[in-house]
């Protein structure tokens, strides 16, 4: 949607069929499973610390969850893009997603989707993977942000510095100027106004 690349009004069911698709399938290991004595999928779940595969620290999971994901959406933005080659991006993204795998999988068991790691903590059983939740959500938004901010020239940093959240530039920036007959006005204009509207809210 801020890339420009589809409409807002299809988030939430997009958000809502990755976190139910995720349950599905979190819920089918589950019944596998159970037919096997010893099996638990808190070996999917993703984890820091002592959860982690191979004991790596919070701060290596963070650093990892974070950085991966923004290199995997830079691939998938600029692979789908109309300057790339066409019918490259389905190479360039899978091979992309096997080595980030390869990379991550003993560290944090691989995120870089909070619907996938929403999916295997509600159903693991263990409440550890529920209380590190926060950071297979908090890293993979927070490489996105740093990508968006690649595309779009530092206009989400400069929203932060003003005390807006990214959403609102999201929103009220980057979507009206995709709209037709929309006027261009400075961005510092445009964030001055929000911050008004935020401050009236």
């Amino acid at each position: 949607v801020a890339g420009g690349r589809a409409d807002k009004n299809i988030v939430p069911g997009y958000i809502s069929a990755q976190i139910i698709g995720g349950l599905a399938g979190a819920l089918m290991l589950s019944i596998i499973g159970a037919g096997h004595e010893g099996f638990a999928l808190a070996g999917a779940s993703n984890g820091y610390g002592e959860h982690s595969p191979q004991g790596y620290s919070l701060i290596s999971v963070l650093v990892t969850e974070f950085v991966l994901t923004a290199v995997f959406l830079f691939v998938i933005m600029g692979s789908t893009s109309k300057q790339a080659p066409a019918g490259f991006a389905p190479l360039a993204i899978g091979l992309c997603l096997t080595l980030i795998h390869l990379v991550s999988i003993p560290i944090s068991n691989t995120s870089v989707n909070p619907a996938r790691s929403i999916a295997t903590a509600v159903f693991d059983g263990h409440g550890w993977s529920i209380a590190q939740l926060w950071l297979f959500i908090a890293a993979p938004i927070a490489g996105l942000l740093i990508l968006l901010n690649k595309f779009f020239s530092g206009d989400i940093f400069h929203c932060l510095s003003q005390g807006l959240p990214p959403l609102f530039y999201i929103i009220f920036i980057r979507l009206p100027e995709r709209q037709p007959g929309f006027k261009k006005t400075s961005l510092s204009k445009r964030t001055g106004t929000l911050k008004q509207r935020q401050t009236k809210q």
